[in-house]
């Protein structure tokens, strides 16, 4: 199947904002796990918490009762299949972009299915590519992370984070989804002096549709400046 998929593969173009940019702007930043979660360190030394991290709080309380509500046990196990898949939905589609070699062996039936109606939007929407998979940061903002892609959507530069989901989301109940987008789009602009001021989320759904939900960065930076404070009250970071 996959092979067939990648018959009709599209040539996207590379469009770094300089030379060699996912070294200048990557390599400088170290991962650093901690209980608390994940941080990245500076070049300059100051360890900042992941914006996936920070942005975690804003389901917490939800999360929390669903664990409840399952189990621990289911809880994990439920948690883990999710994690794997999104790692490698994430993996195709950086893989796809970028031109790089897909092996079918690292993917399941389900992973091509849900692959076929990702490649389409991909296909018909993305190009230019300006980065993929690189480690950002923001002394403004005190966060760090690392971003799915940055490139043009509807012709128009965007940051595109990809998602994945058993069942359909609505919009209002993803605004952590949003918030995690525009502190990206602020890195950006503020590592390279390009601003973006578009976001877009796309979820591959189980047995579904492709969700795409598009939006603007400055929709969202008042709620992430309030959850950045939140989590610095909660752990003087």
């Amino acid at each position: 199947m996959l092979e067939t998929l990648l018959n009709n593969r599209k040539h996207f173009t590379k469009k770094p904002y300089c030379e060699d940019s996912d070294n200048v702007l990557g390599e400088q930043l170290e991962q650093v796990n901690t209980d608390s979660g994940r941080y990245y360190k500076t070049p300059a030394g100051v360890l900042y918490p992941s914006v996936t991290t920070v942005t975690g709080l804003m389901g917490a309380d939800a999360i929390k009762a669903w664990r409840a509500r399952v189990g621990e046990q289911e809880a994990n196990k439920i948690s883990s299949a999710a994690s794997k898949r999104g790692t490698r939905i994430h993996q195709l589609c950086e893989d796809y972009i970028d031109g790089s070699e897909i092996d079918p062996k690292d993917y399941d039936y389900n992973d091509f299915i849900n692959f076929t109606l990702l490649k389409k939007v991909i296909d018909d929407n993305i190009d230019n590519i300006h980065m993929q998979e690189v480690r950002l940061y923001s002394d403004y903002l005190k966060l760090a992370g690392t971003v799915d892609c940055v490139a043009e959507f509807k012709g128009m530069l965007s940051i595109i984070d990809f998602k994945t989901a058993k069942k359909p989301k609505n919009r209002e109940y993803i605004t952590n989804y949003f918030c995690q987008a525009a502190a990206y789009a602020i890195m950006y602009e503020e590592r390279t002096g390009i601003p973006v001021s578009k976001i877009v989320i796309i979820i591959s759904v189980d047995d579904d549709e492709v969700q795409v939900f598009e939006d603007r960065r400055n929709h969202y930076v008042t709620q992430l400046l309030e959850v950045r404070e939140k989590y610095r009250l909660t752990y003087n970071v």
